[in-house]
């Protein structure tokens, strides 16, 4: 059976449903073609998910720190299979809201395994579908990794992870990126023995080692054990159905036991049997190549989300939906392109981790000139009252006019915080706009005034 239509998109997760909205609100004709389970890897796999049993591991932490407070000890215990229940009924609700809105009569929905035959043309189970444009949104799939022995020991990836129903005793984290980190502290706050075992010097080895350093920190003093700076060489079935883990630490051969293996080194871009070359779409190291305008190697198949390996963010992903949405409906027209000015990461673990704009590191990758300050929770009277001792706020401003380039924050409801710094570098803001702002004390967000007093004495000084 052949169709014709204007945009196919490939893929029904947020950057699929994103950029199906946008095209179609510019008139378009417009198929999506998902195999299957329907929902998007943020709602089934990702955001929502993990959020939900999160929340579990924040109550649990509060309640084992009851004494602190004044109040009598509690003991809480924790019943796997009910968290699972919680977070499966709420992701039900979510993927159920994408359905439908993926099967609005308005779209053509075809789920079947998509394979292109050529440029124009796309197998969709028993549909051959041509296309004046097409947008690949297939998303993310864990990454296998050549560990001696891991494949035949057996091992959960973060996908697993999210379905387990018995509590293992003891967790080895293999990595220590933003997944990694939040399973495993959400395993640790519930009563199993973790253990992390990461490659690189710090934690969240993308970010500046100072988040890192902060993080470590808090996780070691609520009992997770932290490896750093590792070589892994080897993974053996140990008695009783455990995992033996064995590494070089700072030039010494380790060795770690537990019941269960979480392989969390990441995540690569969901492009099998897609057959992109019949396509001719170029892909390097397994991720399709994009320009600034979400633009393949051909000019009329756009990509977007994790198969771009650009940023596994959904809120990024949706914006770049939406942009290949509008380009793949305009072909003619010069497209309009990706701004990264404002990109912004949050990560869930406690304290949490979030940022927008540059990081030290990329300033000095790039070379680009910069001022930055900090100030520590730990010195700051809302987060003192909290309870909260972990982390603090970085600002990073251009040297002649204090214009924001980027922030960081590590510490309580970072992923809130975040938002005041967003704004003013939206409008291009600087650090004396953010003196001259109002903050109510006391309050968590009044402590980005600190640094920002401490540039703008710098900034007058030169």
């Amino acid at each position: 059976m052949d169709r014709t239509h204007d945009v196919i998109i490939i893929g029904g997760g947020s950057a699929g449903y994103a950029a199906a909205r946008t095209a179609k609100d510019a008139g378009a004709d417009v198929a999506i073609v998902d195999q299957g389970p329907l929902g998007g890897l943020c709602i089934l796999r990702g955001c929502m998910p993990t959020k939900a049993i999160l929340r579990t591991a924040e109550i649990a932490a509060l309640i084992q720190r009851a004494q602190e407070f004044g109040l009598a000890p509690a003991a809480a215990k924790a019943d796997l299979k009910t968290i699972i229940d919680r977070k499966d009924r709420l992701v039900s609700e979510f993927a159920d809201y994408r359905i439908g809105q993926l099967r609005d009569p308005r779209f053509a929905l075809y789920e079947h395994h998509a394979s292109f035959l050529s440029p124009h043309e796309l197998q969709a189970g028993p549909f051959r579908l041509t296309g004046k444009a097409f947008i690949i949104a297939t998303g993310s799939v864990p990454r296998e990794v050549a560990i001696p022995g891991l494949r035949e020991c057996g091992y959960l990836t973060s996908d697993d992870l999210l379905d387990l129903r018995d509590q293992p005793s003891s967790l080895i984290v293999l990595g220590a990126g933003p997944v990694a980190l939040e399973l495993g502290q959400f395993f640790s706050r519930i009563g199993t023995s973790v253990t992390v075992i990461q490659r690189s010097p710090h934690l969240l080895s993308h970010l500046d080692d100072d988040i890192g350093t902060v993080l470590k920190q808090a996780l070691e003093d609520e009992g997770v054990t932290v490896f750093t700076d590792t070589a892994l060489t080897g993974i053996r079935k140990g008695v009783e159905a455990s995992r033996s883990v064995s590494f070089i630490h700072r030039g010494e051969p380790m060795t770690v036991r537990g019941e269960q293996v979480l392989q969390a080194m990441g995540r690569r871009p969901c492009v099998d049997d897609l057959n992109l070359e019949a396509a001719d779409v170029r892909v390097v190291d397994g991720r399709v190549v994009v320009d600034g305008a979400m633009r393949t190697s051909q000019r009329h198949i756009f990509a977007v989300g994790d198969v771009t390996n650009l940023y596994d963010i959904v809120h990024i992903a949706i914006q770049q939906g939406e942009l290949a949405g509008f380009n793949a409906t305009h072909l003619a027209e010069v497209p309009r392109q990706f701004d990264d000015r404002l990109v912004t990461e949050v990560i869930f673990t406690d304290p949490q981790v979030a940022l927008v704009g540059l990081s030290e590191k990329t300033c000095r990758v790039r070379e680009i000139p910069y001022l930055v300050a900090s100030y520590p929770f730990s010195d700051h009277g809302k987060a003192m009252c909290r309870g909260d001792r972990y982390g603090f706020v970085k600002l990073l401003a251009v040297p002649e006019n204090g214009q924001l380039l980027g922030a960081q924050i590590v510490g309580p409801e970072a992923g809130e915080l975040i938002h005041e710094l967003i704004a003013v570098m939206y409008y291009r803001g600087t650090v004396y706009d953010l003196m001259r702002m109002p903050h109510y004390h006391p309050t968590l967000a009044e402590i980005v005034t600190y640094p920002a007093e401490a540039l703008v004495e710098r900034i007058d000084k030169r």
